[in-house]
């Protein structure tokens, strides 16, 4: 299960003492995904696009402008 952590502006799924996790910045009413990282034990298993559904999801029901320096993150923007 995802947990969004809004104090650490993070999503978060963790499962058996790793942690996979989606980071952002928010700014007004912008928000910049800055980082995805998936440990090498959990690759291949969709948990990075889980990631960045639940937070575009997040994102786009805040009304955030939204932006992506993280590369993954920016596939599913274009």
């Amino acid at each position: 299960m995802i947990e969004h952590q809004p104090e650490r502006h993070r999503f978060v799924f963790a499962k058996d003492g790793h942690e996979s996790v989606l980071e952002y910045k928010l700014d007004g009413s912008n928000v910049n995904f800055t980082r995805t990282f998936v440990p090498d034990v959990f690759r291949g298993q969709g948990i990075a696009k889980q990631l960045v559904d639940k937070g575009l999801a997040w994102a786009k029901g805040e009304q955030y402008q939204i932006e992506a320096d993280c590369w993954y993150v920016a596939k599913f923007l274009n």
